[in-house]
């Protein structure tokens, strides 16, 4: 029986993969069909000993390679906020890394693309212009929780706190007949104003002061009239 010779390279040797021109490190090393292979830098692919060659004895011309390492700081389903466009709420439905270098200057731009909640109207900006108000998770709960239940058709500021009246006696009226509980309409209530609250905090514009108006409103007719809400 003939004894299986030693392979050329072992793991941990730094070669030239001779048909690309591209370094890298060997990771592991499996016997097949009779001869070696090569598997580089952890991929799927295996080379031959034909196909690499010692970087220190190497005299052909090497291509660099360069890792870049992106941070991101928003993902899909990502609710957000846009730099110009007020309360308006979008959903990431998407993003991407443009790479620029040139001669004397390099750079990376992470671009989202977006989706706005009340019309689905589709938005590119970079990641600077965008607040984080709620991750993928708890996107969808946030939007229902908070009741921004937009209208298609672009209203007045004038026409917006009868919308979130309604919107708001709405949600009692589905509440009292799901639930039949004043303690919970209440604690409902209570959770819808402390979120506006925060969004008030946080972007200090007056609809979200509206609706937390409405809600304390709705709350002292609860607890004056013993529960009795009227819708």
């Amino acid at each position: 029986m003939t004894k299986r010779k030693k392979p050329k390279y072992k793991i941990g040797d730094t070669v030239v993969i001779t048909i690309y021109g591209t370094v890298g490190r060997v990771t592991d090393v499996k016997w097949l069909d009779g001869a070696y292979v090569y598997e580089v830098n952890k991929s799927h692919g295996l080379f031959n000993e034909s196909a690499l060659e010692l970087l220190s004895e190497y005299d052909g011309k090497v291509l660099e390679q360069e890792q870049i390492d992106i941070e991101y700081k928003f993902f899909i389903g990502d609710l957000v906020q846009v730099s110009g466009y007020g309360a308006d709420l979008f959903k990431v439905i998407g993003f991407r890394t443009e790479i620029w270098r040139y001669k004397e200057d390099a750079w990376e731009d992470v671009i989202y693309e977006l989706s706005r909640v009340s019309d689905g109207e589709w938005l590119e900006v970079g990641e600077e212009e965008l607040t984080l108000v709620a991750d993928a998770e708890s996107a969808d709960t946030f939007i229902q929780k908070l009741g921004l239940l937009y209208l298609v058709n672009k209203q007045d500021k004038t026409t917006k706190s009868p919308n979130i009246q309604n919107m708001v006696r709405k949600a009692e009226f589905e509440e009292i007949s799901r639930k039949k509980e004043k303690k919970e309409l209440i604690d409902n209530l209570l959770d819808i104003f402390n979120d506006y609250r925060i969004l008030y905090e946080l972007f200090q514009d007056q609809e979200y002061y509206q609706v937390m108006r409405v809600i304390l409103k709705k709350l002292e007719s609860l607890v004056n009239n013993d529960g009795k809400s009227h819708v």
